[in-house]
């Protein structure tokens, strides 16, 4: 007989990160609590359950649907099928966070995460893009790691510092980030330019992808153009958060010659 499956969280949050239940979950969102990710029991239906969907969809709080075993592993006394964890960062809209960014006098350097789910190469990011003077990292509701509290210490505190936008997907986001006359530049070990040619001192976003997957080719196509860090050996990859740590020191380089 096939043992029974568990669902375990790999970083359970504190309980006092953690609302139960439907309308609780909905009270703290229209009261502006700020929400990471809400789990709702996969046989659920009816009003309430719609309710929570619409709320969520208000404050783009990403609802995933998993089963009874997932619930109970939070261990939150009665949850009745529905756990929200509430959020580590303040969560920014994009086009407010550009706006502000050229209303200082600042010319945009952005960061894009694509289905990088290491909290610890997360955290590593927003630590180095905080240093080189990124702005925002902007993240897709899906495919990206939970930004918790293992992500905020790893980033040594970054993430509370530097805005970061949660977006629906990177595809509209990157649509409305050219409408702000912004350049998305894709970072690609196969690319033709290097690193050291691009113009970083133009208003630029750049997306990292993850190391085993990289950039989604629908992505890939909606970028102005891609570049690679060159390297004197065959060898595959770099990790992702040492490969940013080149490209926006390039970046912050460029901005600091040319200012």
């Amino acid at each position: 007989m096939r043992p029974h499956k568990t669902f375990t969280p790999k970083h359970r949050p504190k309980k006092n990160l953690l609302i139960g239940g439907i309308p609780r979950v909905i009270d703290a969102m229209n009261n502006g609590v700020q929400l990471e990710r809400i789990f709702l029991q996969n046989n659920l239906a009816g009003d309430e359950v719609e309710e929570l969907k619409q709320v969520a969809r208000e404050f783009e709080v990403p609802v995933n649907k998993v089963p009874f075993e997932k619930i109970r592993n939070f261990n939150l006394e009665n949850p009745k099928g529905c756990i929200a964890i509430k959020a580590k960062i303040e969560y920014q809209k994009l086009q407010d966070v550009i706006s502000f960014i050229v209303e200082k006098g600042e010319v945009p350097l952005l960061l894009l995460l694509d289905g990088i789910t290491d909290i610890r190469n997360i955290g590593a990011l927003a630590r180095t893009a905080y240093c080189c003077g990124v702005q925002a990292i902007v993240i897709p509701e899906k495919g990206v790691g939970a930004l918790n509290e293992d992500a905020v210490a790893t980033s040594a505190g970054a993430l509370e510092k530097i805005a970061v936008c949660r977006v629906k997907n990177l595809h509209t986001a990157i649509e409305e980030i050219h409408l702000n006359g912004i350049k998305v530049f894709a970072s690609e070990m196969t690319a033709e330019e290097n690193v050291f040619d691009m113009n970083f001192k133009e208003p630029c976003a750049i997306i990292m992808g993850s190391e085993d997957q990289g950039i989604q080719s629908s992505l890939y196509k909606l970028c102005d153009k891609s570049f690679k860090i060159p390297m004197q050996t065959d060898f595959e990859s770099l990790n992702v958060s040492v490969a940013a740590g080149m490209i926006l020191y390039e970046a912050m380089k460029q901005r600091m010659l040319n200012a």
